[in-house]
């Protein structure tokens, strides 16, 4: 008996989102990606300046799942490995505190970002007319004219209302928290809103910082011999060498991640306060005291997990409603694609 073939909203055009959705289509099933942002990518986004790109969220993303290998080596040109993969790890002083850490596990980047991967998964369902981009999803609600689907209610620019409907399935890839606040205003899948409520994510504001004076290969770089390192600065996390990252801009730029515990004591802090303590921190680990040409931070409310669902996915078959993204089985980018790759399997191969 063949599979009956569906219509699925899929929300979250992140790497969980759009793994899904991707899958589903192959298998011929009609899929609607609506997404909040202004472009693919969730946490994989990039933000572009005129000094060149920052991953201001994954820095860089690992391989060990045959299934993600098989999918990145159809496109090859999208990754390049990063030379980082052996991190310092820093005392609070920004002195090594341990030798470089061998790693045997390259470390790979998108190609001139890290959002190329994303970007170009989603190409397909852009061009056929099934991503839609600035739309929030406000509530899922039963079909007004079918009420055996779903309808969503959504908002986009400038408060503009929309209606997407008849759909046999919706699948949330968003933030575990998003999902649980959609899921109990829509009254909706009540055992899925409390399955998720043990996982926890913590925040974390990232600053991003770019030297004009100092441009490679002429200047082979700022202050430390490092490019990458993690720290044990109250306030830092994490520092990367975006200039180092393989076919980048030549600007030097820093990409600076806070502690979860610091962003979380800081998380409704305006922003100039946030860019000042951190590009003192800054200071601090690298000994770079020169003034950046350009500085800016970001806020992410949901950024790394702490306590993972621990299992790729959540499905109801009996509603249709299902649930993915990294948070499934912890933070890294291979953690939401098997999430995202696992539900559509399941959906597919639920009659």
């Amino acid at each position: 008996m063949a599979k009956q073939l569906r219509n699925i909203a899929v929300i979250g055009a992140g790497i969980a989102g759009l793994a899904c959705a991707r899958t589903l289509a192959q298998a011929g099933h009609r899929v609607t990606v609506l997404e909040k942002g202004d472009a693919p990518g969730g946490r994989t986004s990039s933000c572009e300046t005129p000094y060149g790109s920052f991953d201001h969220g994954a820095q860089y993303f690992t391989v060990r799942d045959a299934r993600f290998e098989k999918v990145l080596s159809v496109s090859p040109g999208l990754r390049k490995p990063w030379s980082a993969n052996a991190v310092r790890v820093l005392d609070p002083h920004g002195r090594v505190a341990e030798a470089a850490l061998p790693s045997r596990e390259p470390h790979w980047v998108g190609v001139q970002a890290m959002d190329s991967i994303a970007r170009h998964w989603a190409q397909p369902l852009l061009d056929a007319g099934h991503l839609e981009l600035r739309t929030r999803v406000t509530r899922i609600e039963r079909d007004a004219l079918d009420p055996q689907r779903w309808q969503l209610q959504t908002s986009g620019p400038e408060d503009s209302v929309h209606v997407f409907s008849g759909f046999d399935s919706v699948l949330l890839a968003v933030p575990s928290a998003l999902a649980g606040g959609l899921l109990r205003q829509s009254d909706l899948a009540p055992r899925l809103a409390q399955q998720i409520e043990k996982v926890e994510v913590a925040p974390c504001w990232t600053l991003m910082l770019a030297f004009p004076q100092a441009v490679q290969p002429s200047l082979t770089h700022l202050g430390p011999q490092w490019n990458a390192a993690l720290s044990t600065h109250h306030r830092i996390a994490w520092l990367a060498r975006e200039s180092s990252k393989p076919r980048r801009a030549p600007v030097e730029r820093w990409t600076v991640q806070a502690s979860p515990a610091w962003s979380q004591e800081h998380l409704e802090d305006d922003a100039p306060r946030v860019q000042a303590k951190l590009l003192k921190a800054f200071a601090e680990v690298t000994g770079i005291r020169a003034e950046p040409g350009y500085a800016e931070v970001h806020r992410w409310r949901w950024a790394k997990t702490l306590a993972p669902l621990g299992q790729s996915h959540l499905w109801d078959g009996k509603a249709g409603v299902g649930l993915c993204g990294d948070w499934c089985l912890g933070h890294r980018v291979e953690d939401a694609f098997v999430s995202g790759l696992e539900l559509a399997l399941k959906v597919h191969a639920d009659r």
